[in-house]
C-alpha cells in the first residue's frame, strides 16, 4: 500500500508485524482496497446501470465473497463448488450467473434447483441437457448463449478467450442457428447474449471491436435480449510501466451500444476488484551469489503463486524496509521448487537485502491463492484480511500433517 517511515504498510499494519505474527508465506488482502475498487467500478459505470457479478474464480475465499456481497455485487461462477461458495456467502441466487464450457448434468441440475439468474450455455449439447432437465421438472429455464466474436483481446495468448480458435462460445453462424431453433422452446427461455474475449485487457479497442460484433448479431437476429453479458477481463497495472484499462473510454462505448440496444448490461469483473488488493508476504531464505546475478531464494514458490511460471506474469516485489544502498548486479527472485520456471522476477539496481529479510510480492489478489497447490508436498499459505489497524486470519495455514 505505502511506506511509513521506510516500512511497508498494508493499511495501518506493517508487513513485518504481519510476518512475525502469522508467518510466511502469507496472502494478505486489504479491506479498504477492495471496497474502494468496487466503489470506483460502480461510479465509473453508473450511467450504464450494470448488474455486476464478481468472478468467483479470481478469488473464492469465503470472507472475500462475503465482502463482495456486502458491497452489493452478484457472482459469476463456473462450477458447482463456486456456486455453493457464493450461496454460502449469502449472494442472492437472482444475482448469480453460471458460465463455463463443461458444466456437468449434476451441476446443471443443482444450478436450476437454486433458481439462479441464468446459465450461460456454450454448446447445443448443453442446451439440450438443460432442456431435458427443465422438461422433467416442468420448468422454463433462463439461459444465455455465449457468442465467440472472433475478437483479438490483445492480451497474453494463454488468457485469450474470444478468438475463433479458442474453445469458448459459438461461431456467429452457429449462434444464430441455435437462437432460431430454441427461441420458441417451452422449456428454454433465451434471455442473454453472453460474450467474453479474454483477461488482463488494458486497451478499450478490443472491447470496441467486440461490441461491434455483438451489435451486428443482435440487429441481424432481430431478437430482444433482456441481458447482454460482456464478461470481464478489465486489466490492472502490474508493472510500473504498464497501464490499467481506461474505464471512461469503455463506458462511452457501452453507452453508444445501449442507444441502439435496449438491454441490461452484465459485467463479470474479478481482477479489477481484488487484483491490487492482495499481497504475498515472503521471507528470504537464502541469497546465492554468482558472477552474473544474485539468486534471491524466497520461502514462497510457484505452488503459492503460479502466474509468473504459467503466464510469464510480472509482479512487483518490494522490500518491507527501504534503505538507500543499491546493488547494481541483477537480482533474480526465485522459489525453492525443483523447477527452472519457479521464478518470480528479475530486477536490476535493487536495494541491498539480506537473508531473513521480508519482501512483498504485489498485486496477487486475483488468480493467486485460488491457483495454489501442494506441489512438492508444500502446505498452502495462510490468508489474512487487514482492515485499518486489524489483521485477522481468514484461512489458516495448511499443516504438513494434513497433506502427508
Amino acid at each position: 500500500m505505502k511506506y511509513k517511515k521506510r516500512h511497508f504498510y498494508i493499511e495501518n499494519v506493517s508487513a513485518e508485524i504481519i510476518a512475525k505474527k502469522f508467518g510466511t508465506p502469507s496472502y494478505v488482502y486489504s479491506y479498504d482496497k477492495i471496497k474502494n475498487n468496487i466503489k470506483n467500478f460502480k461510479k465509473n459505470f453508473k450511467s450504464v446501470k450494470p448488474l455486476i457479478c464478481f468472478s468467483v474464480k479470481s478469488n473464492s475465499n469465503l470472507k472475500i465473497l462475503s465482502l463482495i456481497n456486502k458491497f452489493g455485487l452478484g457472482a459469476d461462477v463456473v462450477s458447482k463448488g463456486e456456486l455453493i461458495r457464493a450461496l454460502k456467502a449469502k449472494i442472492k441466487p437472482e444475482k448469480i450467473v453460471f458460465s463455463g464450457v463443461g458444466k456437468t448434468i449434476d451441476e446443471l441440475k443443482f444450478a436450476i434447483s437454486k433458481k439462479i439468474l441464468l446459465i450461460n450455455a456454450e454448446s447445443e449439447n448443453e442446451i439440450l441437457e438443460i432442456e431435458k432437465i427443465a422438461k422433467k421438472n416442468n420448468k422454463r429455464i433462463n439461459i444465455g448463449i455465449r457468442l465467440n466474436p472472433d475478437t483479438d483481446a490483445k492480451t497474453l495468448k494463454n488468457i485469450s478467450t474470444g478468438k475463433k480458435e479458442d474453445k469458448f462460445g459459438l461461431t456467429k453462424k452457429k449462434f444464430l442457428e441455435l437462437l432460431k431453433k430454441y427461441k420458441s422452446s417451452k422449456f428454454i427461455n433465451i434471455v442473454c447474449l453472453s460474450v467474453h474475449i479474454g483477461s488482463q485487457i488494458t486497451s478499450h479497442v478490443p472491447y470496441k471491436n467486440m461490441l461491434n460484433v455483438v451489435n451486428k448479431i443482435i440487429q441481424q437476429s432481430k431478437y430482444k435480449f433482456k441481458y447482454v453479458d460482456l464478461g470481464g477481463g478489465m486489466g490492472i497495472q502490474y508493472e510500473n510501466n504498464l497501464k490499467s484499462l481506461n474505464y471512461s473510454k469503455y463506458k462511452k462505448l457501452i453507452e453508444s451500444f445501449l442507444k441502439k440496444n435496449n438491454t441490461k448490461i452484465v459485467f463479470e469483473p474479478g481482477r479489477s476488484i481484488v487484483g491490487n488488493a492482495g499481497y504475498l508476504i515472503s521471507k528470504i531464505t537464502y541469497i546465492k551469489h554468482t558472477n552474473s546475478k544474485n539468486f534471491v531464494i524466497l520461502d514462497s514458490a510457484m505452488n503459492d503463486l503460479i502466474r509468473p511460471a504459467l503466464y510469464g506474469a510480472k509482479h512487483r516485489i518490494v522490500p518491507s524496509k527501504l534503505i538507500r544502498k543499491k546493488i547494481s548486479k541483477k537480482h533474480e527472485f526465485v522459489g525453492p521448487i525443483c523447477e527452472t520456471t519457479d521464478k518470480f522476477l528479475n530486477v536490476k539496481n535493487y536495494q541491498k537485502i539480506n537473508q531473513g529479510d521480508i519482501v512483498i510480492i504485489c498485486d496477487v489478489g486475483a488468480y493467486g491463492m485460488v491457483l495454489s497447490s501442494n506441489y512438492n508436498l508444500r502446505p498452502k499459505p495462510a490468508e489474512i484480511l487487514v482492515s485499518k489497524n486489524s489483521a485477522k486470519i481468514i484461512t489458516r495455514r495448511q499443516k504438513l500433517n494434513n497433506i502427508i
